[in-house]
């Protein structure tokens, strides 16, 4: 069992399979050593859980579960190209979309659930610089999507 893999288990995490893209894209692309990962919604067994506006139809707090999922996701996405977490040296950045209600204003708040897990996960090397940006409205009504850029060696 690999570092990374052991600390998966440790803190009781599978990554789920990698989602089948919605439209003209790829999951996650590398360039030199880093991988970019398209926008990764919170699917869960294919499906999302939960749809709607942070503020509004969903919880500040349901949306940071959800933060979380979609950043597991995005790991999947790079394991996918890497082959192995464990050659992942750093987060380099997390930017995450919030749909959110028009007097929403928690976006940190719910985008920490992402980065918090990349950060149980990867220690310092988890620490990421980020941007939470809320918006009006996401693929199929996804209340969160997360996207990453990961340096590997």
């Amino acid at each position: 069992m690999s570092a990374v893999e052991a600390r998966l288990a440790e803190l009781g995490i599978t990554l789920p399979a990698v989602a089948t893209p919605a439209g003209a894209y790829i999951p996650a692309l590398q360039t030199g050593n880093l991988v970019f990962t398209a926008g990764q919604i919170p699917f869960v067994d294919g499906a999302l859980p939960l749809t709607g506006k942070v503020g509004a139809e969903v919880t500040p707090e349901k949306a940071k579960d959800l933060a979380r999922v979609a950043a597991l996701n995005a790991l999947a996405a790079v394991e996918s190209v890497i082959g192995s977490l464990d050659r992942v040296t750093r987060i380099v950045k997390l930017v995450g979309f919030v749909s959110s209600a028009p007097d929403f204003t928690g976006q940190p708040g719910v985008i920490n659930g992402a980065s918090d897990v990349l950060g149980e996960i990867f220690g310092d090397a988890g620490r990421h610089a980020r941007s939470a940006v809320g918006v009006a409205v996401l693929p199929l009504d996804a209340p969160v999507e997360v996207e990453l850029i990961v340096e590997f060696a």
